[in-house]
């Protein structure tokens, strides 16, 4: 007390709690392997449809035929590890029975049995050169499907209570899909002739862009809850994609049309930096939810931007 005022001090903050310090919601039970390789799988199938319709149209006729064939491979795949984690085959087919567009689980398992058949008809087409006409349909098909395939995980992840998901899904689709072209050109630079790589090389390079610009919005938005997109094993793998995707990228677009191992070893590390970046953001969910700071902290900002809104 001074003059005849009274100092007032700003109560201080308190740090989130839970009960018993115990996380507030319960973290999925998804396994890394299964889920965070669905992720990329479906990303590096349908980027690479997309990629392989581009290449046919351009009359890059090897590069078209080595993508058309791993979408195939990834999609199966893809296919299997959610299989896998959901222990019984039947389960994913009771999840056709209904057709929901408001689940983005419903709809992501209408599109895998939509876009499945048609990649393998484009990749069986491909590789026999029977059947031109029907191939053409079905490489358009799949290349139709392929951006939602790429992107849809996101979608599907951030529709969870997982703090670090569910606060970046405006983001999430966007750095998904970032990491599914990274992917794709990475696998064109790694199986196509460097006189055909030219469009994989720039495509690479705005991936490239276009992942670090997600990446920064992303945490950004997230506010404290980044701090698990930047420490322990997620810190880890995103910081690893980011350097190989970047020196994936410049590999490619100064040495890549140039020298075929170059071209090979720059798609290898997108095709890593990509892997990466779908276990680093698996890993940075998981984190999220374990720790009682990341839930109850952001559900009380939230609390207090809408009070301050309502006065």
């Amino acid at each position: 007390m001074t003059s005849g005022t009274t100092s007032r001090q700003k109560p201080r903050r308190e740090e989130p709690v839970s009960y018993y310090g115990r996380p507030v919601i319960k973290a999925p039970s998804w396994s890394a392997q299964d889920i965070a390789g669905y992720f990329f799988l479906g990303g590096l199938a349908g980027a690479g449809s997309v990629f392989a319709a581009g290449a046919q149209l351009t009359g890059r006729a090897t590069t078209a035929k080595a993508l058309k064939v791993s979408s195939l491979a990834a999609v199966s795949l893809s296919a299997a590890a959610l299989v896998h984690d959901l222990g019984r085959p039947s389960r994913f087919s009771h999840m056709l029975r209904v057709f929901k567009p408001t689940s983005p689980m419903s709809m992501g398992s209408w599109l895998l049995s939509v876009y499945g058949p048609a990649a393998g008809a484009a990749a069986l087409t491909a590789v026999t050169g029977r059947l031109p006409r029907t191939g053409v349909a079905a490489t358009t098909a799949a290349a139709v499907l392929g951006p939602a395939l790429a992107t849809y995980t996101a979608v599907l992840a951030a529709d969870t209570a997982i703090p670090a998901w569910h606060g970046a899904h405006r983001e999430l689709p966007y750095l998904f899909a970032a990491s599914a072209t990274a992917a794709a050109a990475g696998m064109a630079l790694a199986t196509g002739p460097p006189h055909e790589n030219t469009p994989a090389r720039y495509a690479c390079v705005l991936a490239a862009v276009a992942d670090g610009a997600a990446t920064h919005a992303m945490e950004r938005r997230l506010g404290t809850v980044a701090v698990t997109c930047r420490e322990g094993r997620a810190g880890a793998l995103l910081r690893t994609a980011r350097g190989l995707t970047a020196a994936g990228a410049a590999a490619a677009l100064l040495l890549g049309h140039r020298s075929r191992p170059v071209a090979v070893g720059a798609g290898l590390a997108l095709l890593a930096g990509s892997v990466c970046t779908r276990f680093g953001i698996f890993a940075a969910g998981i984190a999220s939810a374990e720790d009682p700071a990341h839930t109850v902290g952001p559900q009380r900002e939230a609390a207090e931007q809408r009070a301050q809104r309502s006065q």
